[in-house]
């Protein structure tokens, strides 16, 4: 078996620039890496990983702990963050929290155990357990689509695009922080419904205590505000984030003595569950009821009438929450920050608009969403 000896011999460098030019240590002249590079292709070196990380301290692997097999949005999220560790040379140990702030403590303390280098986590509704723990072990952390209280914050305008919030000092905040925006965006769905002349627009909210929940329903309020209507309590109803509690809400709104005319749904399990609760009740979208999603997903576009929706960057969320977790490697005393992306407006027919000329089995249109929608505002 070929030995860093022997690549170092065959490159005609010291077994230290070889080392440098593996781990990424110090810069090496391109011409030099090359010829590394070769040296290890050809005589079919195979770094020691345990060997390395005894030395560096640091064994190249990130615990990535999230909902994955319960919710499709976050196996999205993971094939980013799977592609973006690889290309850093990062291999991924992943673990199912299943949403429970019991289990997340769990399996969050069991990748730590295995000496991963910093993680990345999608925390529950109730994440102290969690956010003691990584604090008491000052565990690099880049909370994931959820976001926890990081303390006080300025924004700022990043290079590339996506809105930033960075600590005023180090310290101020222990991590960071990726999520795409919510409240702007369920604004917009509300006052597109207000534009097509819906009075009575309905919310299916996610599961208390999350923040993307927290967030979808001030966006829904503000919306109502742009478009001037009134918010009735009644037509604001909890579907758990999941399927069969929208379907309970849905069924809910269609009891009621003067049931709404429209409806947005806060994540793709849920819409499927508003869906079967309109058809258990013999409802036509949008002829019935006007229905907008937050999440778009990959047959939205195959239901009948096709779905309007809020489309995530989900593979971007996740190649973001690796960089981030890098730079905090890289830097460990940087001002913690939380990166916002911008959603992007998926305009189909379910919102009750007639299909577009030539939009064929495509979105009829998409907009970037990263403030609050004006007042009005329509197709």
């Amino acid at each position: 078996m070929a030995t860093m000896a022997d690549v170092a011999h065959s490159a005609g460098v010291s077994v230290a620039t070889v080392s440098h030019v593996l781990n990424g240590t110090r810069p090496v002249l391109p011409h030099t890496r090359q010829a590394v590079l070769d040296a290890v292709d050809a005589l079919g070196y195979t770094p020691n990983t345990l060997a390395r990380s005894l030395v560096t301290s640091r064994t190249r692997s990130i615990g990535l702990a999230v909902s994955a097999i319960s919710n499709p949005y976050f196996t999205e999220i993971l094939q980013g963050v799977e592609a973006a560790a690889l290309e850093a040379g990062y291999s991924l140990l992943i673990a199912d929290p299943h949403d429970d702030p019991r289990h997340e403590r769990k399996v969050v303390q069991l990748l730590h155990e295995r000496r991963v280098d910093g993680m990345i986590v999608a925390p529950s509704a109730e994440p102290g357990d969690l956010v003691g723990y990584l604090r008491r072990h000052a565990v690099p952390t880049v909370f994931l689509d959820r976001l926890v209280d990081a303390g006080a914050a300025e924004d700022v305008a990043p290079d590339d695009g996506a809105q930033v919030a960075a600590a005023t000092s180090p310290g101020t905040a222990r991590f960071d922080q990726v999520c795409t925006e919510s409240a702007a965006p369920t604004a917009l769905l509300v006052t597109h419904l207000a534009g097509l002349g819906h009075r009575r627009i309905a919310l299916v909210a996610g599961l208390p205590g999350l923040s993307t929940t927290s967030e979808r329903v001030s966006g829904y309020r503000e919306g109502l505000a742009a478009a001037g209507l009134a918010h009735d309590e009644r037509l604001l109803v909890c579907g758990n984030s999941e399927s069969a509690g929208a379907e309970r809400a849905t069924a809910g709104l269609l009891a009621l003595p003067d049931p709404p005319t429209a409806l947005v749904t806060a994540n793709n399990a849920m819409t499927i569950g508003a869906l079967r609760a309109l058809r258990r009740h013999g409802r036509s979208v949008p002829d019935d009821l006007a229905l907008c999603c937050f999440d778009d997903f990959a047959w939205a576009d195959l239901f009948s009438p096709r779905l309007t929706a809020i489309a995530q960057p989900s593979r971007e969320v996740g190649t973001q929450a690796v960089r981030v977790l890098l730079d905090r490697l890289a830097e460990p005393e940087r001002p913690a920050r939380t990166v916002r992306l911008p959603c992007t407006f998926v305009h189909r027919t379910s919102c009750g608009c007639p299909e577009e000329p030539g939009s064929g089995t495509g979105a009829a249109g998409a907009t970037a969403v990263s403030t609050l929608a004006e007042k009005g505002t329509t197709s």
